[in-house]
């Protein structure tokens, strides 16, 4: 069963676009987004398995220069739908 999350990342000031253009090489990356606010970039990842996620997380990204810190988190359960933002 596939496994989506998004991993969100703290990284050295003043290189969220170097780190984002690193990362979103990796094949799992479905979508790379700088932010504002207690993270610097959230990622949406989707990987085959939990090991495979780990060895995205513990081996792959970990390597990139000027990554501080992550927090992982699985998608449990989506929901979409028309939200006041787009509706017309």
């Amino acid at each position: 069963m596939a496994i989506d999350a998004y991993v969100l990342f703290k990284v050295s000031s003043g290189t969220e676009r170097e780190s984002s253009q690193k990362i979103a090489e990796f094949d799992e990356v479905s979508l790379i987004s700088i932010v504002y606010g207690e993270y610097d970039v959230i990622v949406r990842i989707s990987v085959p398995d939990m090991q495979a996620l780990e060895r995205f997380v513990g081996e792959k990204v970990r390597k990139v220069k000027n990554l501080l810190v992550t927090s992982t988190m699985v998608i449990a359960r989506e929901y979409k739908g028309i939200t006041r933002r787009n509706a017309k």
